[in-house]
């Protein structure tokens, strides 16, 4: 497992509220290649709960969308645009887990039309929810001018824990 270098990192105006290290109220996701799928291991925060004690439910969304969109910059280097998003939540992820991991591999591709699932696990290893997400893939002409040259992996295998 090899984690994926942020290809945003220092381009101006970069402040995305899932993966920006440096955004004071974001989820500051990292990103893992393991074979065709691409991982993310997150420590949920009571300050992100919905219902007491429970993730809330915008919350798994987003942690779905942000991982379904890095398996579109790094499996396909490209940019692209959410078109749809499923999800469907199994069981509450408490908001003091100690870690849960997000799971996101490409489906079905259909020229720019790519649809990825994506598994969102408790620490205990429990799927407590998972998406379906369809990304419009933009070309490589519009990802350039999105700021989008490359994505690379670091050249070690690296573990998040």
């Amino acid at each position: 497992m090899r984690k994926i270098k942020n290809p945003w990192l220092h381009k101006e105006g970069y402040n995305c509220f899932g993966c920006a290290p440096e955004n004071p109220i974001g989820l500051h996701m990292d990103f893992y290649e393991d074979g065709d799928d691409i991982r993310c291991f997150w420590i949920p925060q009571t300050h992100y709960q919905g219902w007491l004690g429970v993730l809330h439910g915008g919350i798994i969304s987003t942690l779905i969308d942000e991982t379904a969109g890095w398996v579109v910059t790094r499996k396909l280097q490209a940019a692209g645009m959410t078109s749809r998003l499923e999800v469907k939540f199994h069981k509450p992820i408490r908001s003091d887990e100690t870690q849960i991991s997000i799971r996101a591999r490409i489906t079905e591709q259909k020229r720019n039309i790519v649809v990825i699932h994506v598994e969102v696990e408790n620490a205990h290893g429990l799927v407590c929810a998972e998406g379906d997400a369809t990304y419009f893939v933009l070309s490589e002409e519009k990802s350039a001018e999105m700021g989008f040259l490359q994505c690379d992996v670091e050249s070690e295998n690296l573990l998040p824990f």
